[in-house]
């Protein structure tokens, strides 16, 4: 089975529309929500009366006073409340909730909650935001700031003054908000229901990434765990789907609770994209001393600057992995990484795929691309000489073996050698025809993965999954969830090989927390390499537990013939700690991922010199996997997260307004590559297997996403001579690229 392109497990019911999203399901008499948010970055609440020429008798309302338990969303700190009390801190903030028969008796009812606000001084400016007013997290402002040191980084400078055969190259570099855009909005259903006990409590139906933090952000707000979650089949998630529903969640089941009802809570599309995280902006200042007749690093001093907007959410791990990645794939003897997340009176920014990585190694491949440019080199050549080999030293001090920088670097070069299909430009409705002057170029890129939660993470989380015989077939109980990447069809592949049987006997249990253990988030690159592990592990465990049972070990099938009971067999299994992982959290030393993965992205594309359009040609992408263990889903899963990366490179830009809320939420205006946009991809997955993983499968999600939008920088410079250094590069701003080049 392993390594087989089967048929995704829930593929015909999405296509067929089968499947059940949040919004298909409607609970008998339920009502529906919506929600009331400030107009004001950030303003002190005095009032929220009802207006009384409205009628209010079949509307419930909540407001922070309703809140059973404590006021908080639950995450890494304290500092986000579920419903504003006293104080907004950035637009759309949620104050109140109101729930009606109907969607538009809800809506209605929002512009009704008449709320009294008195603004106060707001910050935008991440610059100036760092010991400044207003005071938004602490007593400066800082939700994360990581230093990493190695190597004499100061010395390596100071030497280089003056010294004729090495050179001091700087650059500054910037990346702006990114909307995750799933395709299904944030959506959750609150209904009543009973325990065995007879205790009354409540089940949470909705689109997320992770039931369990659902489970400990609502026990805090109910004082209690008298309820369950269970993901819907999930339209989307790229990390807004992550800590982003708990929220969602808490605010149906305050409504469900008030009213006594079940509540449906399903935003529209513009309240979506002004409401819910991004991906963090970022200003990155690199400075690095080279060898001047190679490019060689000698050291790098980087600071990074990230916005982390109105609430902390998961922040710090963004500036950590930021931090860790500064300078991409490339080997360094001195480093200083310093990464700073500061707040400021925006929607807060938080998971999407890439974790930080996206920000950093955009900033690392455009540097090594000046250091090209200023030394006269080959942009090739430079990357050649840098790259990590085996037995290099990471800036965290760990020891790199299996490494894959080179092998997919010439994969990805063999594959580019192929014609290219023809340009875009004569054929595109509007695209000039023959009379548009395009100007062809090739970018190159290469980017390095952390696999897995960083240094001591899965230890400290210790993952589970159940593995459950239940007659002749056999169901996994994980806590993962599938929100398209395929864990309902990999799961099933990875038991059926290791028990050698039909991959048609296995099943995913639906990710019900009351069913399920908990697995950790599906996030991070972990769900095949480390969940699936676990499964591997459960598997194992539920052959010997059989063995022992029946008192040989054989045949599965055999086995099952030999028993004589028929009662469900169950074993648990969980992530253990080999010991062979040493991290140290406050100096930022040690090994700070299990394994990494390594991928080259290689596009060719046009520019039209008269409109600064980017017109893709093709993708390359050569990218260690591991061990693919189903190619189909693989390359599906590299291609998708290449072509988020392309929208983050040349159109995607959110445009806030001077309340810091976001303009063009619609989209026809917030503009993502479509197939019409889409080049033509080729896709190689190199194996070099890791020991940790199932079959030596690796993390795929987030590392296509990693370089594809440096890979288009370069290209639009080889192509025109513009240079580029600003996400995202939308037409404009490649006009005034050409004009600053003229």
């Amino acid at each position: 089975m392993i390594g087989e392109g089967l048929v995704r497990a829930d593929g015909q019911a999405k296509v067929t529309g089968r499947a059940v999203y949040v919004d298909d399901v409607r609970p008998e008499g339920c009502l529906y929500a919506a929600t009331v948010r400030s107009p004001f970055a950030h303003a002190r609440i005095t009032g929220i009366r009802l207006d009384p020429d409205f009628d209010f008798s079949d509307v419930t309302v909540v407001t922070a006073a309703d809140i059973p338990g404590e006021n908080v969303v639950a995450l890494m700190t304290d500092d986000q409340p579920a419903l504003a009390d006293k104080v907004v801190r950035h637009v759309m903030e949620p104050v109140a909730l109101v729930a009606a028969p109907t969607r538009e008796k809800a809506l209605a009812a929002v512009s009704h909650i008449l709320v009294d606000y008195e603004p106060l001084p707001a910050l935008f400016d991440p610059e100036r935001s760092r010991g400044h007013e207003p005071s938004l997290f602490g007593s400066d402002n800082v939700y994360s700031h990581i230093t990493l040191v190695h190597g004499d980084p100061d010395g390596a400078f100071a030497s280089a003054e003056g010294n004729a055969d090495v050179r001091i190259i700087e650059g500054t570099y910037r990346v702006g908000l990114q909307e995750q855009l799933y395709i299904e909005p944030q959506g959750m259903i609150a209904t009543h229901r009973v325990d065995a006990e007879g205790a009354p409590g409540l089940t949470l139906f909705g689109s997320m990434q992770c039931p369990f933090y659902v489970v400990k952000a609502l026990s805090r707000v109910l004082g209690h765990k008298r309820f369950n979650v269970v993901q819907a089949v999930t339209g989307g998630g790229f990390g807004g789907k992550e800590e982003y529903p708990s929220l969602v969640a808490i605010h149906a089941a305050l409504l469900a609770l008030k009213s006594g009802k079940s509540v449906k809570l399903i935003y529209r599309r513009d309240e979506d994209l002004r409401a819910t995280t991004k991906r963090h902006p970022c200003r990155l200042r690199y400075r690095t001393v080279v060898e001047v007749r190679t490019g060689r690093l000698l050291a790098f001093d980087g600071h990074m600057l990230f916005d982390g907007g109105a609430y902390n959410t998961l922040s710090p791990v963004v500036n950590s992995r930021g931090v860790i990645h500064a300078v991409g794939p490339y080997r360094c003897e001195n480093v200083r990484s310093e990464a700073l997340m500061v707040a400021t009176n925006t929607p807060p920014n938080g998971a999407f795929r890439g974790f930080g990585a996206p920000q950093v190694q955009f900033a690392a491949e455009r540097h090594l691309d000046r250091i090209a440019r200023e030394l006269g080199l080959d942009p090739l050549d430079v990357r050649r000489v840098n790259l990590y080999r085996d037995g290099d030293l990471t800036p965290t001090g760990q020891t790199l073996k299996d490494i894959g920088a080179k092998i997919v670097l010439e994969a990805a070069l063999e594959r580019a050698q192929r014609p290219l299909p023809p340009g875009n430009g004569s054929g595109r409705p509007g695209g000039g025809g023959q009379a548009a002057r395009l100007a062809a170029g090739r970018g190159l890129a290469l980017a390095w993965h952390g696999c897995g939660f960083t240094g001591n993470g899965e230890a400290n989380l210790q993952g589970k999954a159940d593995l459950a015989l239940e007659g002749r077939d056999l169901r996994v109980y994980t806590s993962s969830t599938d929100i398209g990447q395929g864990t309902e069809t990999i799961f099933p592949q990875i038991v059926a090989a290791a028990l050698g049987i039909g991959v048609g006997r296995v099943s995913v249990a639906p990710p019900d927390t009351d069913l399920v253990p908990d697995s950790g988030p599906t996030v991070a690159s972990r769900t095949a390499m480390v969940v699936g592990g676990v499964v591997l592990k459960a598997a194992q465990a539920l052959r010997a537990a059989l063995a022992s049972e029946v008192g040989f070990d054989g045949d599965f099938d055999a086995m099952l013939d030999a028993r004589t009971s028929d009662a469900v067999l169950r074993v648990r299994e969980q992530y253990a700690d080999d010991g062979t992982l040493v991290w140290d959290p406050k100096t930022y030393r040690g090994d700070a991922y299990p394994t990494f993965g390594w991928s080259c992205v290689i596009v060719d594309l046009e520019v039209d010199l008269d409109t600064g359009e980017v017109l893709y040609r093709r993708l390359v992408q050569a990218t260690d996997v591991g061990r693919a263990l189903n190619p189909v889903l693989a390359s599906g899963q590299l291609e998708g997260g290449a072509l988020q990366a392309l929208g983050y490179a040349t159109s995607e830009e959110v445009v806030l307004d001077e309340r810091g809320c976001m303009r063009n939420d619609r989209l026809t205006n917030y503009i993502i590559p479509t197939a019409l946009d889409a080049p033509e991809m080729e896709t190689v997955l190199i194996e070099i297997p890791f020991a940790g993983g199932p079959f030596g499968a690796k993390g795929i999600g987030e590392i296509p996403h990693d370089v594809p939008h440096a890979a288009v920088a370069q290209a639009i410079e080889r192509a025109t001579g513009a240079v580029l250094d600003r996400l995202p590069m939308m037409p404009e701003r490649v006009m005034a690229a050409l004009e600053r080049r003229r």
